[in-house]
């Protein structure tokens, strides 16, 4: 049985990406947060130190021009690229969808074109849990995966809200709120390709995330930050002792999974 990935974002410093990866952390995570200041020297000797450490450097460029991503995908040289476009699933949103679906598919297609040993994730936008509409939401999802999967390495399952409340607009995520964990699941279940779950995670809920969901992989940002004196995550600054209690979990529940796996194991060879 495989471990779980466990991917930290967000990542913009090499002393930092150090500690996360003493820590165990396989993904680390950084950011093009201003698509007009794009380079960086801080995150580029983020990525090159990630990268000689044996994690996998993933990043995100907060962008919507490919001809932009590309030139940030030849400075940076990440082992992954992570797009995280919101594309709507809800029902009365898909006719406006099919030209950003159309886009980004293209996009896809491009990098792999050009970057054939970059590894490209892309997240899903799964709403939070309550809706009317989940079924339909729920199709519109597996739909999007189906149609994503052959061009992609890794689906990351991240919250979306309402465009007022969703953090960076047009794209999803750091919301520090979880999904409709139901959805993830049938994501999960039926993706031909790994998905990591992201969404609200921290040390509180990650052990049953990965017991109950069994992702590939979990992400976490919002709610393994630093916070300040009001108790707010600080943004590009990691809590260490945050990130240690999510990395135990993980591993706890990983260890459970084991021995689930391999109690079947023996009940299979008694009945044999």
């Amino acid at each position: 049985m495989q471990k779980t990935i466990i991917q930290i974002y967000e990542v913009q410093k090499p002393g930092e990406a150090e500690a996360l990866i003493e820590l165990g952390v396989d993904h680390i995570g950084s950011v093009l947060a201003d698509p007009a200041k794009w380079k960086s020297a801080s995150i580029r000797k983020t990525v090159q130190t990630v990268k000689r450490r044996g994690a996998k450097s993933v990043l995100i460029p907060l962008m919507k021009d490919p001809a932009a991503i590309f030139a940030a995908l030849d400075y940076y040289e990440p082992d992954c690229v992570h797009l995280c476009d919101v594309l709507s699933p809800y029902p009365d949103e898909q006719r406006t969808v099919v030209r950003d679906f159309d886009a980004l598919l293209s996009l896809h297609i491009d990098i792999r074109d050009r970057f054939p040993r970059l590894d490209i994730m892309r997240s899903l936008s799964v709403p939070r849990a309550g809706l009317p509409d989940a079924s339909v939401i729920e199709k519109n999802i597996l739909d999007f995966a189906a149609r994503f999967a052959p061009v992609t390495d890794f689906f990351l399952i991240d919250t979306l809200l309402s465009d007022a409340d969703q953090p960076v607009a047009g794209f999803v995520g750091i919301t520090g709120k979880p999904c409709d964990w139901t959805i993830a699941k049938a994501v999960i279940e039926q993706s031909p390709i790994s998905v990591i779950l992201a969404g609200g995670l921290a040390a509180d809920n990650v052990y049953d995330a990965v017991v109950g969901l069994r992702p590939a992989g979990v992400d976490s940002c919002t709610r393994t930050n630093a916070a300040d004196r009001s108790g707010r995550p600080v943004r590009f600054k990691k809590d260490l002792k945050k990130v240690r209690g999510f990395i135990e979990e993980v591993r706890r529940a990983d260890r459970f999974l084991e021995g689930e796996s391999r109690d079947a194991k023996l009940i299979h060879r008694e009945r044999i």
